[in-house]
């Protein structure tokens, strides 16, 4: 009862602010992925390591990425989905009873059109995919206040490890789901619900790698530090200064 009235509280929400319903939904559930990634990295870390505190900047800007484009993957969700319809279709003929009138053939559920849907789905992860990992390590970047080469870095080191991975997770998550729902608004909760663990594993991704940026500073400072030769200046028996 409680799920029910869950659901026709955020239908309503979403008839009436769509983009506000998915901006909150969008950033609360990427909140909920970080949330799920700090305990697990300090969980499943071994003895030996530190636990690190809990990050609550880290965890803002995970909401704060996923309400900004949670809107506009609604409406490429609602693109998709006019360009790429997936019901076929089909004429219903009538046929003669024994009494000469005519009678309807039971309706069962619209057939789906496979290609249809194997063509938004490549559409998807050919587009929106890439274009989505773009965004989320050049935001993460921004947002931590990394230099222009540290965010050339982060692409270098995460981007293609990440687009595989989606290639391998998603498509089978995209079928599954568009095939189970019928409107929009539920689909965007299932794909936002799916996104949980896909944000659990970039949290733990882009963890990773500012670990090892961190790390390089660190190592940079003290090569700078170790390499400076220290000098002092002398007076010869000339009067002129001679440096060491």
């Amino acid at each position: 009862m409680a799920a029910l009235t869950l659901a026709r509280a955020y239908q309503h929400s979403f008839d009436t602010r769509p983009n506000v319903t998915l901006a909150i939904t969008g950033g609360s559930l990427n909140a909920l992925g970080d949330c799920v990634a700090q305990i697990a990295e300090n969980t499943f870390s071994p003895p030996t390591q530190e636990r690190r505190k809990y990050d609550f900047v880290r965890t803002v800007r995970f909401f704060a990425y996923g309400a900004t484009i949670s809107p506009f993957l609604g409406r490429w969700n609602a693109f998709l989905e006019a360009r790429f319809p997936l019901y076929v279709t089909r004429i219903i003929r009538r046929r003669p009873n024994a009494a000469g009138g005519l009678v309807r053939p039971a309706q069962g559920p619209p057939p789906i059109s496979y290609f249809a849907l194997s063509k938004r789905v490549a559409t998807d992860q050919l587009i929106m995919a890439p274009t989505g990992l773009v965004l989320f390590i050049g935001s993460m970047g921004m947002m931590e206040g990394r230099t222009r080469s540290q965010i050339k870095q982060k692409y270098k080191d995460l981007f293609g490890d990440a687009i595989l991975a989606n290639w391998k997770v998603w498509p089978l998550a995209q079928v599954s789901v568009i095939t189970s729902s019928v409107f929009t608004s539920a689909k965007d909760v299932h794909f936002d619900t799916c996104g949980v663990l896909w944000t659990l594993y970039l949290s733990l991704l882009n963890s990773r790698e500012d670990k090892k940026q961190d790390d390089r500073v660190v190592e940079n400072k003290q090569v700078i530090f170790q390499t400076e030769v220290p000098y002092e200046q002398h007076t010869t028996h000339k009067g002129t200064k001679h440096v060491v």
